[in-house]
């Protein structure tokens, strides 16, 4: 009985050193796991997890191990990231791209990183605007227990994440959409103007075209206004 994709992508993801880094050139390890279920992508693509992940992975896949691809970076010792606090300008741009919220602070405030939660991505480095971030070499070694908890914290972000993303799209439809009532108000207005203007001959009349003119402008300012007026 062959195994279904979805225990197959989780057998895969266990193995993985949940980092969430990127270096394997998926946006995290779950997508990585399911590239690899799919047949997309080799086992070979995941510097944290090492020639030992490689060959959890190829016993499971039961596929002969490879080596690590260096186009994806070297396997090296776990590091944290440090910053340097007196040169944080606050900017919260290291706490956005932290895929295991390892970082507290606040905006225009200090930021520091919770070292046992890092899990030495190096992703803050890149995105901090005066290279106050470093990293240093931890004390352990990343071990199951920590993979496990990364994971937790990186779905929990992703779903805090996706919350905030649909709250402000309904915020932004809230403000751009058009106010019903007062739009149909002002439809109707012009059409029956409009309607009139034919059935009483009154384009052909200077003084009442013009009125009419006037007429139709103001209907186009009630719906510019509506369109701009929040609800």
């Amino acid at each position: 009985m062959s195994q279904s994709p979805k225990i197959l992508i989780q057998q895969i993801d266990a193995i993985l050193p949940q980092t969430q880094c990127t270096k394997c050139g998926y946006d995290g390890c779950l997508p990585y796991a399911t590239a690899i279920a799919n047949g997309e992508a080799a086992i070979n693509r995941c510097p944290p997890g090492g020639e030992t992940g490689i060959e959890k992975l190829a016993n499971l896949l039961h596929q002969a191990p490879i080596p690590l691809d260096s186009s994806c970076g070297e396997t090296t010792p776990l590091h944290w990231a440090v910053i340097d606090e007196a040169h944080c300008i606050g900017c919260t741009l290291c706490i956005q791209a932290c895929p295991v919220d390892a970082i507290i602070g606040a905006n225009k405030f200090m930021h520091t990183v919770v070292s046992d939660l890092c899990s030495g991505c190096e992703l803050c480095i890149p995105v901090c605007p005066v290279d106050c971030i470093q990293l240093v070499p931890a004390p352990k070694e990343w071990s199951s227990q920590d993979s496990a908890a990364a994971r937790i914290r990186h779905q929990q972000r992703a779903k805090r994440l996706a919350t905030l993303h649909e709250e402000e799209e309904q915020r932004l439809n809230q403000h751009s959409s058009r106010p019903a009532d007062i739009l149909a108000t002002a439809d109707a207005a012009s059409e029956k103007l409009h309607a009139n203007d034919k059935q009483s001959g009154i384009l052909e009349n200077n003084q009442n075209a013009s009125s009419a003119k006037s007429a139709a402008i103001a209907m186009a300012l009630a719906r510019a206004r509506a369109r701009r007026r929040p609800e």
